[in-house]
């Protein structure tokens, strides 16, 4: 039976519905507007590599190639590939963590692969534990670690790549302990192959710090893999007899390194050549590797109470007689591997410094120190023991401190969990805290680059809130993968500026609040505090930028400019002035890439062009205002006249310094003077003044683009050196006269006194700035010439 509802019944009901099916689509709308690191299923800390296999395995499943019955398999792939883009690129995931999709407008992807690239070619070692995959910023701290590495660049397209995978997988478990086996996957990262002269595929290469890489030629079988390895590998095994066995224990005892010592009789095994070739390889520097043959040794192996095939470790200072075999330690395995770890677990520890003496020791010394609670954590990797003779070169001592015996110390230091850090031989006033991996290779990196390095850790008591110098903070969070990226080029950027400018980091996670003063709200930023002024740094993450940030804030090339400062300075600017100015929003891909240039610009421009920027999202009403539709909006205000407000918007395709440059010095007058065949004979060869002249074809395309910078050379030698043009298509004689075969040709005619040569001295370069260096050396070596002359009279 149906029930008859009122009107006001009705719309209450059909208001009802209506909610509950706005509620239902927005629940859809989030649920598929899910951020990137949801979307493929991982934490924000993700690695390189967690995040490149976690898109892989959504590859397999989603590829639209294994889901033809699903109209929205493109579009759902699109999403995970979209996300995968960005995040493994530390640059845009930097960006999209500050500003989320609107700050990636500039770089909207929306190409995939065929499902069979993501099952064969997709990273293809990403999960071989052995290999390690190294991008474009780890591998230089790897391969300059100490350690010997042997790394296959390879391209995901190549058969034969492909064909060597699993010889290098069974190549890598052989070798493992002895050196690192790297991978480079040069389709991901094209720059660092073609930078490491990688022009085929697969290169091996061995690496190791100090000396120069060394490709393989060979075959690739496992064997010549190994045997190659070999050759690089430091590795020195001794024979002892009773003539060398004494003088060898006591001399390696006095320098506080033990023997492993395998002993050979007769019908038992003793460990094999080969084997004891790898152990000396595994244990350089920390053990010595030797073998006594028993059967003509008799004595000497029963003086040591040996009467069967073993194997022993003597640490330093054990007892040699027979009657009392005091901390050797006998080996039953034959396997290096095993005797490897076994020998590294009974290596002594790291030295343990007390509360009282940490400041001394801290102040004479430069160390690397690992902090724990108690527990010794530091104990679970043995291969960190070798940290102590890798950096011994470095002379950077190795200890360790425990912050249960004096926690206000560690709270000083800003250490509230296990980590470790390099002091830099100033006590604790001026350290770094290790935030990378905590792995052998990366923590060799860090410490041989902090010691060398001026940056230091920041808390509350040292922050240079009120410093009168001026400081780099780089406010980062531990997790964040582009903040461990940057902290090798603030680094590298620090030798550099040493006594300029101090650098300092400060980690989020544990400062909370003083990143909260400053309002922080993504990891990385970077700021330089100038007593009261404050920059922030939007470059990318390379110290080559960085340097170029600092340089142009100690020396600005570009004006910021407010709604106020722009009337006054652009639209009132004087009748022989005039500007380009850049109209950007912070959050704008495109203007982000663009400001490093436009900066690198400006540098050239000085003196003759103003440049400003506004920011737009500052100054959001005014931008309007001034009819700003996108960003970057760049304009060109040229000289003032009487009629009404002007300007030339940029709507070129590169927005480069050189483009830019060329396009703003196209505007102003000209500067150079064009010659004739009469002016050119009259001024040029008789006249009595210095003159450079470009000699060119309206038609050619180089000289088009050449023309703006011979103007800017006009205007840099003026007063000095005159500058003139002549057209060649119009005047071909004189052209021919002067020698003319290319152009532009650009010609020097210094004055002599003597009647000058039709045909000039050339000058190859087509840069301002060179040319001016050029001709401004020449007039030099012609006044000092002239000088020597007037002596010999």
């Amino acid at each position: 039976m149906g029930v008859w509802l009122n009107k006001d019944d009705y719309l209450r009901d059909l208001k009802r519905v209506m909610l509950c099916f706005l509620i239902v689509y927005m629940a859809i709308l989030v649920g598929t507007d899910q951020d990137f690191y949801s979307l493929l299923g991982v934490s924000k800390t993700a690695s390189s590599r967690e995040i490149r296999q976690a898109f892989k395995k959504l590859a397999l499943k989603l590829h639209p190639d294994k889901n033809p019955n699903n109209p929205d398999a493109h579009s759902d792939f699109l999403k995970i590939n979209r996300a995968y883009e960005v995040l493994k690129d530390e640059d845009l995931r930097k960006k999209y963590d500050k500003y989320g999709e609107k700050g990636l407008a500039d770089n909207q992807g929306g190409q995939y692969e065929s499902w069979n690239y993501y099952r064969y070619d997709f990273g293809i070692y990403d999960d071989d534990p052995e290999i390690i995959t190294l991008d474009r910023r780890e591998f230089d701290a790897a391969v300059n670690s100490g350690e010997l590495w042997f790394v296959n660049f390879y391209s995901p397209g190549c058969s034969h790549c492909h064909d060597l995978a699993p010889t290098w997988r069974d190549f890598a478990k052989e070798v493992d302990g002895l050196l690192r086996i790297g991978a480079v996957n040069c389709g991901d990262d094209r720059m660092l192959c073609r930078m490491k002269g990688v022009n085929s595929y697969p290169s091996l290469f061995i690496f190791r710090s100090g000396m120069a890489a060394v490709k393989y030629h060979g075959d690739r079988s496992k064997e010549s893999l190994v045997n190659f390895a070999m050759q690089h590998v430091r590795s020195t095994v001794t024979e002892l007899w009773t003539g060398n066995f004494v003088n060898s224990i006591q001399t390696a005892f006095a320098a506080g390194i033990g023997w492993l010592i395998t002993f050979c009789s007769k019908g038992r095994d003793c460990l094999t050549s080969q084997t004891r070739l790898r152990l000396s390889g595994m244990l350089d520097g920390l053990v010595n590797v030797g073998w006594m043959d028993c059967a003509t040794q008799d004595n000497l192996c029963k003086s040591l109470d040996i009467t069967t095939s073993t194997t022993a470790y003597f640490p330093p200072g054990a007892t040699l007689n027979n009657k009392e075999k005091s901390g050797i330690l006998f080996l039953n395995s034959l396997d290096a591997k095993e005797i490897y770890l076994e020998i590294m677990h009974n290596l002594p520890d790291f030295e343990l410094l007390s509360a009282n003496t940490l400041e001394d020791r801290l102040a004479h010394h430069r160390w690397l120190l690992f902090f724990h609670f108690g527990k010794n954590e530091n104990s679970n990797d043995p291969e960190l023991k070798k940290l102590k003779t890798l950096l011994k070169n470095e002379h950077i001592q190795v200890g360790k401190f425990d912050c249960s015996s004096a926690p206000d110390i560690c709270s000083n230091l800003y250490v509230f969990q296990p980590c470790l850090a390099v002091f830099k031989g100033q006590g604790t006033k001026e350290f770094e805290i290790h935030h990378g991996k905590k792995i052998l290779y990366d923590i060799l990196a860090f410490a041989k680059e902090s010691v060398n390095s001026h940056v230091t850790t920041l808390g509350p008591q040292n922050f240079p809130a009120n410093d009168k110098e001026p400081w780099l903070v780089d406010f980062f969070a531990p997790w964040c993968p582009p903040c461990r990226a940057l902290l090798p080029e603030l680094r590298k950027a620090s030798k550099h500026l040493y006594g300029q400018l101090k650098f300092g980091t400060l980690d989020c996670t544990v400062h909370e609040g003083l990143c909260n003063m400053y309002n922080i709200q993504a990891y990385p930023t970077t700021v330089v505090f100038n007593q009261s002024n404050i920059h922030e740094y939007e470059g990318h993450h390379s110290a080559e930028q960085i340097l170029e940030f600092v340089e142009d804030l100690m020396n600005p090339s570009v004006i910021s400019l407010t709604p106020t400062t722009f009337n006054e300075l652009v639209k009132q600017r004087k009748h022989d002035e005039v500007w380009m100015v850049d109209f950007y929003s912070p959050w704008c891909h495109p203007c982000q890439v663009l400001m490093p240039e436009w900066k690198r610009m400006a540098r050239t421009l000085t003196g003759l062009i103003n440049v400003g920027s506004i920011n737009c999202q500052q100054y959001h009403s005014f931008c309007s205002q001034e009819n700003v539709r996108r960003y970057p909006e760049i304009r060109f205000f040229p000289p003032k006249s009487n009629k009404a407000y002007q300007y030339h918007s940029y709507n070129g395709w590169n927005r480069d310094a050189y483009s830019l440059r060329i396009w703003g010095l196209g505007f102003l007058p000209q500067a150079s003077i064009d010659l004739t065949p009469q002016t050119f004979s009259e001024k040029v060869l008789q006249g009595k003044n210095h003159w450079v002249v470009d000699f060119y074809a309206p038609w050619c395309g180089p000289c088009q683009n050449f023309a703006p910078e011979f103007e800017l050379l006009a205007r840099m030698i003026k007063g000095k050196v005159k500058a003139g043009k002549v057209d060649c298509q119009a005047y071909a004689q004189t052209c021919q006269k002067a020698g003319i075969r290319a152009y532009p040709t650009v010609k020097f005619y210094p004055y002599e006194r003597a009647k000058r040569n039709t045909w000039g001295e050339e000058i190859d370069s087509r840069d301002a700035k060179e040319i001016t260096t050029l001709i401004y050396e020449k007039l030099e070596n012609l006044q000092n010439h002239g000088k020597r002359n007037k002596d010999e009279l």
